[in-house]
């Protein structure tokens, strides 16, 4: 019988997988298609269903891509990573927070365009790729405090920004690794994680904007209107591009090789494995 805890490592690997999709592609499609990275994050998708069996790789995505969200929220809720509760801990838990967030737009986006009929994802129909996003953040809005919890989450993103950059940098992600894993992980995982922290910088500045600035829900940006805003940008855009393709490989990696945490059977609160 398979138990709590492998269910859950089998299901966060899969998370890991489907974000090394996500990344790979969207790092491709910016490098090799203008018109698909335009359309943003539905553009991404679009580029995934034309692949050979890519409705179905779609639908792994929306399990996965939920199952990552919900791994990273077991970090502010459980400290599963063992963060602490001090000022540079909770910080750090409310990265993964705003990761968690993200990845679950992630996941409602790839569930809505892999639940069209093929004709209607060929056409494109049933609105742009930030639409989803855009829509919760105007019913976020439309609330009182709204604006307020928009900026704070913004905030979050920039905190999830810095914290991403200073692990490409440190190379600290290693210590969740497995000693076996391949030994380019480390630069990998480097590039992938700078090129991540940009994209979670215009992430956040667009919900800051709609949330203290009164800029409007229209500029919220999802993953792949974040990397499309930078097109213009001449080499920061095409560095960002091929960091993102390597943070797939960093992601395809880390389905095989990261240190998952247990699930402590009586309590069912995550904890590492000593």
């Amino acid at each position: 019988m398979v138990d709590k805890s492998e269910k859950f490592s089998w299901l966060v690997r899969v998370g890991y997988f489907s974000r090394a999709i996500l990344y790979f592609v969207l790092g491709l499609v910016a490098l090799t298609s203008a018109g698909k990275i335009a359309e943003g994050t539905n553009g991404i998708f679009r580029a995934i269903n034309d692949f050979p069996g890519g409705n179905l790789i779609l639908w792994i995505m929306v399990i996965g891509l939920f199952a990552y969200a919900l791994f990273r929220f077991c970090s502010p809720l459980f400290d599963i990573e063992n963060q602490g509760s001090d000022s540079k801990g909770w910080a750090k838990r409310i990265g993964h927070a705003g990761s968690g967030i993200a990845h679950l737009a992630l996941a409602y986006s790839a569930f809505q365009f892999a639940g069209r009929d093929t004709g209607e994802a060929a056409s494109g129909s049933g609105g742009s790729g930030g639409g989803g996003a855009q829509e919760a953040a105007s019913g976020v809005l439309s609330m009182e405090f709204g604006g307020a919890l928009l900026g704070i989450l913004g905030v979050a993103f920039f905190i999830a920004a810095i914290f991403q950059v200073k692990k490409g940098i440190t190379g600290e992600f290693m210590n969740r690794i497995s000693g076996q894993a391949p030994s380019a992980t480390r630069w990998l995982g480097g590039a992938g994680y700078v090129a991540r922290g940009v994209v979670y910088t215009v992430i956040g500045w667009s919900l800051f904007k709609a949330g203290f600035m009164s800029s409007g829900a229209s500029q919220v940006k999802t993953l792949g209107d974040a990397v499309a805003s930078l097109a213009g940008e001449g080499f920061i855009f095409t560095l960002t591009a091929i960091g993102l393709m390597l943070f797939g490989l960093f992601s395809l990696v880390l389905a095989r090789y990261r240190i998952i945490p247990d699930l402590d059977e009586q309590a069912g609160v995550p904890q590492f494995r000593a």
